[in-house]
């Protein structure tokens, strides 16, 4: 599917929107002035996510979206492991940034996730008046490329081509953390939501 600049400057802005919520929340939680926004979007084949990825070890936070979506989809929450380190030494009151994950890590991390995609899907379904929760997370830390594909093999009923991903990039006066944030819709779901924006873009 090719995006017009229309369509894609509306899901930018709809990322935009996510981000600013998700950043919010998770200043609360963390106690501290974090501002999160959305630089780039790409609509991209899902056999081709690794290459906008890299190829260091990350943590990869995967929900399932429920709702009033044709067809439904998924979140996925990626996030390379120096800048998981940065957030979760912020969460535990940690310093040492040349550290193995640990089982607290990975328990932080899903909190953290569960945090910013349910505010994400929160903006997002406000602003398309549209109901879209989350599932409870899944983790995987892994290589990308890796990751992906066993996410892809777990998921009987996947059905989706293509993925939208907004390259995230949060800001603190302590930490520069990047993220990624991949909305894997099945068709229906990609092809109602696009047409929401154009509604709302409509005079």
């Amino acid at each position: 599917m090719d995006l017009s600049h229309t369509q894609r400057d509306a899901l930018r802005e709809l990322g935009n929107i996510g981000a600013a919520h998700a950043a919010t929340t998770l200043s609360t939680m963390l106690m501290s002035n974090i501002e999160m926004d959305v630089p780039e979007i790409h609509l991209i084949d899902i056999s081709k996510v690794y290459e906008h990825v890299g190829d260091e070890i990350a943590a990869l936070v995967l929900f399932q979206i429920t709702g009033e979506v044709s067809g439904g989809g998924y979140v996925l929450l990626h996030i390379p492991k120096n800048s998981v380190i940065r957030l979760t030494n912020a969460m535990l009151g940690m310093t040492d940034l040349d550290r193995d994950l640990t089982e607290m890590d990975e328990s932080a991390l899903l909190e953290i996730g569960n945090i910013m995609v349910s505010a994400f899907l929160d903006a997002t379904a406000g602003l398309l008046d549209v109901i879209m929760l989350p599932s409870p997370p899944s983790l995987i830390v892994d290589m990308p490329h890796a990751a992906f594909q066993s996410i892809i093999t777990a998921q009987d009923a996947f059905d989706i081509n293509e993925v939208v991903l907004f390259r995230t990039e949060l800001k603190s006066d302590q930490h520069k953390i990047t993220s990624n944030l991949f909305l894997l819709p099945n068709p229906p779901m990609l092809t109602d939501i696009l047409e929401m924006l154009d509604k709302l873009l409509t005079p």
